[in-house]
């Protein structure tokens, strides 16, 4: 079972933590990792490139010359796909690129790259994160005493004053528990949870 040291807003230890092993003590599976990464990359995807075709095209209704006698090939119509200005045949049309990612995927992955994290020294653990007032120097000068340039900070509950002093700075996205996400976690270099969303985050993947 890992264990981590547990550190307060000053990077100063107070105390430890035993981890879940199913959550932040798996082995490395990269490849897994990123089948699921790109399935819900492929799912944001808009897909709603389109082109016309002969029949969306405007214009062609009359057929270009007569069918036999000219020694030219036979037109039906100056829309065909072979003709400037004609309509594309086998473009791209609207469509989802969505495949099928269950639950359990989902969580493995988030599993493996929270065991990832903690592995290389990446994941940082917070008795708990509060500032007196929506402060973006407050929240900076947090950030530098843990020693995080980009880093996606996880609450375990509500916290107006931390999520609005963080809003603004570069390369830093705060969230609950609920909300951390494959996406997130590859993104930002550092993982900073609160004591009680690891706690939580036990709970929830385990």
């Amino acid at each position: 079972m890992p264990e981590v040291t547990v550190v307060d807003q000053n990077n100063k230890p107070v105390g430890k933590q035993k981890l879940n092993d199913a959550v932040f003590g798996l082995e490395p599976d990269a490849g897994f990792v990123h089948r699921v990464y790109t399935a819900l990359a492929a799912a944001r995807r808009a897909g709603t490139h389109a082109t016309k075709t002969r029949s969306a095209v405007s214009g062609g209704g009359k057929k270009p010359w007569r069918q036999k006698g000219t020694g030219r090939a036979r037109q039906g119509s100056t829309r065909a796909t072979q003709w400037r200005h004609g309509g594309i045949a086998h473009g791209p049309q609207p469509r989802s690129y969505a495949t099928r990612i269950n639950k359990k995927e989902r969580r493995r992955a988030l599993c493996l790259t929270l065991s990832s994290h903690l592995r290389d020294g990446r994941l940082v653990v917070l008795d708990k994160l509060e500032l007196p007032a929506i402060k973006t120097k407050e929240f900076v000068g947090v950030m530098k005493a843990l020693d995080v340039d980009s880093g996606l900070f996880v609450l375990d509950a509500e916290n107006r004053e931390v999520a609005l002093s963080g809003r603004n700075v570069p390369h830093v996205k705060v969230v609950l528990d609920g909300q951390m996400n494959l996406h997130d976690l590859l993104k930002y270099d550092r993982v900073v949870l609160t004591r009680a969303a690891a706690e939580k985050l036990e709970a929830r993947l385990s």
